[in-house]
């Protein structure tokens, strides 16, 4: 299996359009990463950084800590990155909203260049969604001690802070496009998508303080007693492999609808019927609904409670309380948008309308289904019942960890990297930066990383 891979590999680097995909997007990454690690001038970084690794840990505040996660450590970091990519996310929940519901927008999206222009509507509201978080979070770490439990001392060293607050806005929301453009550049240079593998290699960056965290679980330091086991560890080992290799076994499930093509004439041309099928993926919206759902939940408490103590009104303060990450509100919120977003994904990007009309113009129908409106109402039943599998899995992957680890007390910073949001982001990004690598091998008769380069599942 080593070799194969290994093999696999050396193949990549034999076709020079794909060796050049893969080092370009290497490189871009590595500018992402700078991007989480200049700090933003005007704050002492290194104050909130010896926080998060210290009392930000321990300190039950795994919503800052979640945030950090998303960023690469670009939030403790102050650094130019430190808004992430997660406003453009919500700019393109926000537009998908609009389209759903706006007559003109689903119209313009129907026609040709009209993709292009949705797009460029997502992109000036990304800007306006970075100046607004981008000032909220310098009034943040303006007011350290009130947002950070547990910190002492001021992070900002202006003394003008009208100057600071709009220069750090500004910054920030530059930090921001500029991740959103590099994504964009390894989605069409590069291999892979740009936006998921940003978000990946951040996630990815956290890998040292996770291994360091998890030794720490058994291994504690000289005088602390260690509350788990070696039968803790292989229970962790094995539920690791359980999520990873379900996570592979349903983003790659399908269902295959039978399409039969009758033999027609076009001119002088006939062409021959045959059979095919159409393949309907279980898990059609990918880890979108998980970033989705985490990207809309990670701010409503942190503003809630800021807009509580500047009002002075408890009610908003305790109901930030429950919104915590980890919460049972929390985990409750989280459930029901995975299963939004499944279902939103499927519907806004799956059109059982149009498929129909195209396998009617071809000659093409479902055995047993008449053509038409009856083909398309069938597609969109099929396809409301294999996404609520689907949506009820990543439900699940992304839920379950968090509760194991309120339950058994385990480390944030490890339940957060190894939990299944970060699992699931990261093993369904590298199989969809896989399928496009075996693409490329496949097309020149090159072995994918698996047996024959197939996927099993997949045609």
């Amino acid at each position: 299996m080593f070799t194969a891979i290994t093999n696999t590999l050396a193949n990549c680097f034999k076709i020079p359009e794909l060796k050049s995909r893969i080092f370009f997007t290497l490189i871009v990454l590595g500018i992402c990463r700078l991007a989480a690690l200049i700090p933003t001038p005007g704050l002492n970084n290194a104050a909130l950084k010896f926080y998060f690794e210290t009392a930000g840990a321990t300190s039950g505040n795994s919503l800052m800590g979640m945030y950090s996660l998303f960023t690469g450590g670009g939030f403790e970091n102050c650094a130019v990155g430190a808004l992430g990519i997660m406003p453009y996310i919500s700019a393109t929940i926000i537009i998908q909203l609009l389209t759903a519901v706006i007559p003109q927008l689903s119209k313009l999206a129907r026609e040709e260049g009209g993709r292009t222009k949705i797009v460029q509507y997502g992109r000036y509201l990304t800007v306006l969604l970075c100046l607004g978080q981008g000032f909220v979070m310098a009034l943040g770490w303006e007011n350290a001690e009130r947002v950070f439990p547990g910190f002492k001392g001021n992070l900002v060293i202006y003394d003008n802070l009208w100057f600071y607050r709009i220069q750090t806005m500004f910054i920030l929301t530059t930090g921001t496009m500029l991740l959103m453009w590099l994504g964009e550049q390894i989605t069409d240079r590069g291999i892979g998508n740009g936006i998921s593998l940003v978000i990946t290699i951040g996630i990815l960056a956290r890998l040292p303080k996770a291994g360091q965290g998890l030794w720490e679980m058994f291994v504690p330091p000289a005088g602390v007693e260690s509350k788990f086991t070696v039968f803790h560890a292989i229970a962790l080992v094995l539920l690791l492999a359980a999520v990873i290799a379900g996570v592979i076994a349903v983003t790659q499930a399908q269902r295959k609808i039978p399409v039969q093509y009758a033999q027609r004439a076009v001119g002088r041309k006939v062409y021959s019927g045959g059979s095919s099928f159409m393949p309907l993926r279980v898990n059609y919206a990918g880890v979108m609904p998980v970033i989705f759902a985490q990207a809309i939940l990670m701010f409503p408490a942190q503003i809630l409670q800021f807009l509580g103590q500047k009002m002075n009104v408890p009610f908003l303060i305790k109901f930030s309380v429950l919104l915590q990450q980890g919460s049972f509100l929390y985990i409750i919120f989280y459930a029901l948008m995975i299963l939004f977003f499944s279902y939103f994904w499927v519907a806004t990007q799956f059109n059982e309308l149009q498929i129909a009309d195209d396998m009617k113009k071809s000659g093409g129908y479902i055995p047993g289904v008449r053509p038409g409106q009856a083909t398309s109402d069938f597609l969109h039943r099929t396809m409301s019942r294999i996404t609520l599998a689907g949506a009820i899995f990543l439900t699940v992957i992304a839920v379950i960890p968090i509760m194991l680890g309120n339950a058994m007390g385990i480390n944030p910073i490890v339940s957060q990297f190894f939990g299944g949001t970060s699992m699931l982001i990261m093993v369904g990004v590298m199989l969809d930066t896989m399928r496009q690598m075996e693409s490329h091998l496949l097309m020149r008769h090159y072995d994918g990383f698996l047996k024959k380069g197939r996927i099993k599942g997949r045609f």
